[in-house]
């Protein structure tokens, strides 16, 4: 969800911030292995190009405005729950992330709150099908 909207630099850097959240709590499941590939495919990101570890610091030079740092908090967000669970370890990087990006404390847990909602809708959704 609006991942498209990041410069090539940007995606990339997602992707590579996508992947240190997943392997954050030591296990990589299923669910977050898919939805990597659903925000790959959303950036048009190359197949060839694999994640790797970015130090957080420099990542408020990347994502340069408040509008593309809270694109890439909500989407992390969402990916630390493709698993069901938002773990102690996602939750601290996304918050040592959050500090760098300038976001409070407040508006990390009001954007946590809505990831959330929006998860349970789809869920809803799904049940309609």
């Amino acid at each position: 969800m609006f991942l498209a909207s990041f410069n090539k630099q940007q995606k990339e850097a997602f992707f590579c911030l996508a992947h240190d959240v997943v392997v954050s709590d030591g296990d990589l499941s299923v669910g977050e292995q898919i939805m990597m590939e659903d925000m790959r495919q959303e950036m048009s990101l190359d197949l060839a190009f694999e994640p790797h570890y970015l130090d957080i610091d420099g990542m408020d030079q990347i994502f340069d405005t408040h509008r593309s740092r809270t694109i890439a908090i909500i989407s992390l967000i969402r990916l630390g729950y493709a698993d069901g669970a938002f773990e102690i370890e996602e939750q601290s990087f996304l918050k040592l992330l959050c500090h760098t990006f300038e976001i409070a404390d407040s508006e990390f847990v009001l954007i946590e709150n809505w990831v959330r909602r929006l998860n349970a809708l789809e869920e809803e959704g799904k049940a309609f099908l």
